[in-house]
């Protein structure tokens, strides 16, 4: 004999039991409610998503005056790289977004001119390197200048994690020739992409080759 029988009793799933009081379905919030929430779950993924990448990866900033004409004009809407500074070091001809050494809450875009390790030297509107690579001196070709006026003679050499950075638009320019090296530490990153204006759209805007494009032997 079987200790336990199976119960001939068929339950129909579909019919409340009679033993139990009716379940109350619950009520459906109203479609605003429900909008409402999903606009603040999208925000909040948003800004867990968009705060890290401003902060790290890539950031958005405005040309704002005449330093970098006419590679660059007011009101261009440009995309920074902050990744691949850790991963290399600037080069000569990148164009760079620092924070400006004499006020830090001020952001500045200029030209890589001098890396680690050089001596330059400008003087008669031209710009000379020496380095290990060029011990004799090169003279820069420097095709992006938008002007160069003639000033009193000025030699730097840089240490390490040390640059030397000017405005395309040299008469307009305040850079490292009125206040100094650059330390590496102040350096946002790269210029990668200029979205606005659309004409003008471009990756790694105002990117030069630094040993094909614009050296020049004096």
């Amino acid at each position: 004999m079987n200790m336990f029988a199976s119960s001939s009793h068929k339950f129909d799933s579909t019919q409340p039991d009679s033993r139990l009081p009716e379940a109350k379905p619950e009520p459906t919030p109203p479609a605003s409610e429900n909008t409402f929430l999903e606009l603040v779950r999208f925000s909040i993924i948003a800004l867990i998503i968009v705060i890290p990448i401003r902060m790290f990866v890539a950031q958005p900033f405005i040309v704002s005056g005449a330093s970098m004409a006419d590679t660059f004009y007011t009101g261009e809407y440009l995309i920074v790289d902050q990744v691949s500074y850790h991963f290399q070091d600037p080069k000569r001809g990148d164009v760079v977004i620092f924070r400006y050494p004499r006020d830090p809450s001020k952001y500045f875009i200029k030209r890589v001119i001098g890396v680690p390790g050089d001596t330059i030297t400008i003087a008669d509107a031209k710009v000379t390197i020496v380095n290990e690579t060029f011990p004799d001196g090169i003279v820069l070709n420097e095709p992006y200048i938008k002007a160069m006026p003639t000033t009193n003679r000025l030699t730097e050499t840089l240490g390490p994690r040390e640059y030397f950075v000017m405005g395309d638009n040299r008469s307009e320019s305040s850079d490292s020739r009125m206040w100094g090296v650059l330390q590496e530490e102040r350096i946002v990153g790269r210029a990668f992409l200029r979205l606005f204006p659309i004409p003008n759209l471009s990756v790694f805007p105002g990117a030069v080759d630094p040993y094909i494009t614009y050296y020049q032997n004096r």
